[in-house]
């Protein structure tokens, strides 16, 4: 009897420690998060992983491998970061929600029946990129620094600086640039080129 007592007692008091903290993170950001995310503190998890300063990343994030992350950089929630074959993501990205970032694949290890290996290559997300939500990063790609990906793009190639990319695959669409007052421009090519 005494175990079912304890046990309501603490289901009860995780959930006032759930109440509180949602209606605290309600007040204070006008969010409503799951359960994890009011207990966990993204800044505390990229400091975990040896992130520069100011980055952060969702509890409910996936780290695999040797991941480096500079500065100011935000993981969203439900991402896959895999460093397996190395991964560099720059100063001041943003990786939105659910994007996937591969470094290796499967493909030969089980077609081959297990004959051959893994492949594995390094991806490199140069400084102040914005890749888009649900977007996925092949194994082996270099997206250049000051770079947008759409959402929902696959990006199979590298992508040059001061690029717009998007699609399955990926394709460039734009440029990104700066004006004589240093105020961000986007610029889209015509449907011609």
């Amino acid at each position: 009897m005494t175990d079912s007592v304890d046990r309501k007692e603490i289901k009860e008091n995780i959930k006032q420690l759930y109440l509180t903290l949602s209606n605290e993170k309600r007040i204070k950001w006008n969010r409503d998060l799951p359960f994890d995310e009011l207990l966990f503190d993204r800044w505390e998890r990229a400091k975990l992983l040896d992130f520069a300063d100011g980055a952060n990343i969702y509890h409910n994030s996936y780290v695999y491998g040797d991941v480096k992350v500079g500065k100011e950089t935000w993981i969203g929630p439900y991402t896959l970061v895999d460093g397996t074959g190395g991964l560099e993501i720059g100063e001041y990205c943003c990786i939105s929600a659910g994007v996937q970032i591969y470094t290796h694949d499967t493909v030969r290890r089980f077609v081959s029946g297990g004959k051959e290996a893994s492949d594995h290559a390094p991806v490199i997300i140069g400084d102040c990129c914005y890749i888009g939500p649900q977007s996925v990063i092949q194994k082996g790609v270099t997206i250049g620094k000051h770079s947008v990906i759409g959402t929902n793009s696959f990006v199979n190639k590298d992508i040059p600086p001061f690029s717009i990319a998007t699609g399955t695959p990926v394709k460039i669409v734009g440029q990104v640039s700066f004006d004589s007052n240093k105020l961000l421009k986007f610029e889209y090519f015509s449907e011609d080129n």
